[in-house]
């Protein structure tokens, strides 16, 4: 099943890439030639950084190898998306172009049509114009571009200039760096006494060859500016190696309030066990399945699923077990498929993130297919669960559709 599956996406991309080189370069051109091949050498181009971006990171390669591929192939990546979206959505608009533009020939050539005039007697008639030829002009003149070839190549040209638009304005929104959402959750078990408690939700930062140690310092430079009670981070902190991003993710030791971690999918992909000890070294404390009693509320954590695989997975009775149902729970899982566990265990609120909010429109739709909660604050039974868009972004550092954030989750008691 494997094998058919990667045979059968091998052929969707192999097919997509060429019906994009056709719009783009074929239909726009006269005949073989440099740009065609230019065209091809650019598609397959593309798709090599973006494999060895994918590749190299995944495989562990040296570090200064995944920067030099990292930007134009994820770049390419969502480059790729937007072009093949921008061609699909400009053969809604070819035939109504080239009917207008039939039209408006027909027209022209009507206008142009010569009153009949007498011929005085013994004269020569003027000449006919040769087809494809108008009044005034001769056989030197320079033929124009057909219609069909001048419609290819404003819709190959709208698409062109969309997609490098979308493209740079989603990349500009995570370079600034997140904004802030305030968000008010009412828990009946919180006492009045915590009323207005916040705490900073951060997740998906993905330090990685992209986003460094300055993003990180943009990240904490924005949760501190919102004086927190405590901040959480949940999950996806990097994209690589304690030795690789130990650097970037120095800037965490400068969070202001108290701060508490739990692993995300990523983790494990990255050394999940040195990236505790890490985060720890940093003043951060980790949640690995286990729970801390805060004046008002008990918050706890557990390892993301991923962890099953090295024998740390989530594990919701030692976290949550023996502890006193009478007090509210704040659970930090990273993924928002945990919830279903954390109703059974009388959680009252639930942060994660993981989706990304979808980061790439339409990846939004296939972001709701895997998971109950997209973004956002909903409620499951007596536990709600919020799902953070996450600060950074994985691959493309490119977000369309979905801003990225860092959410002040503001308690509410009921009995206030």
């Amino acid at each position: 099943m494997v094998i058919v599956f990667g045979v059968l996406a091998l052929g969707v991309l192999v097919a997509g890439n060429w019906y994009l080189w056709r719009r783009l370069f074929r239909d726009t051109t006269r005949g073989p030639g440099l740009a065609r091949r230019a065209g091809a050498a650019v598609i397959t181009g593309g798709w090599l950084l973006a494999v060895g971006a994918l590749v190299t990171e995944r495989a562990g390669a040296p570090f200064w190898l995944q920067q030099v591929l990292a930007w134009p192939g994820f770049l390419w990546l969502a480059l790729s998306v937007y072009l093949l979206l921008g061609v699909v959505a400009g053969e809604v608009v070819r035939p109504v172009l080239r009917r207008l533009l039939e039209r408006r020939a027909r027209a022209t050539e009507a206008a142009a049509v010569p009153q009949t005039q007498p011929v005085p007697a013994g004269s020569v008639p003027p000449k006919a114009p040769e087809p494809g030829q108008t009044a005034g002009t001769g056989p030197e003149s320079a033929p124009q571009p057909s219609r069909r070839l001048f419609v290819s190549r404003v819709v190959a040209g709208a698409a062109a200039a969309a997609a490098v638009g979308t493209v740079g304005y989603g990349t500009y929104g995570v370079l600034r760096g997140p904004s802030v959402k305030r968000v008010t959750v009412p828990l009946a078990k919180l006492p009045r006494a915590a009323h207005g408690y916040r705490i900073a939700v951060v997740s998906d930062i993905h330090l990685g060859p992209i986003l460094g140690r300055g993003f990180a310092q943009k990240v904490v430079d924005t949760i501190n500016s919102t004086q927190p009670d405590i901040v959480a981070v949940v999950g996806d902190l990097v994209d690589g190696s304690v030795k690789n991003l130990g650097p970037a993710a120095a800037p965490l030791a400068q969070l202001n309030a108290p701060s508490y971690f739990v692993t995300g999918n990523h983790e494990y992909f990255s050394g999940a066990e040195q990236w505790v000890e890490e985060v720890r070294r940093l003043g951060l404390h980790p949640l690995e399945n286990a729970r801390t009693e805060l004046p008002w509320f008990d918050l706890a954590g557990v390892n993301d699923i991923a962890g099953e695989s090295e024998g740390q997975g989530p594990d919701f009775a030692k976290a949550l077990g023996d502890r006193d149902t009478a007090r509210a729970c704040v659970l930090l899982a990273h993924q928002p498929v945990q919830i279903h566990d954390a109703v059974r265990h009388g959680v009252d609120l639930q942060l994660s993130g993981h989706t990304h909010g979808g980061q790439l429109w339409p990846g939004s739709f296939v972001a709701a297919a895997a998971n109950p909660t997209v973004a956002g604050l909903e409620r499951y039974g007596d536990t709600q669960l919020y799902v953070s868009r996450g600060a950074g972004a994985w691959g493309p550092p490119t977000r369309v559709g979905a801003p990225s954030d860092i959410t002040v989750i503001e308690l509410a008691s009921t009995r206030a």
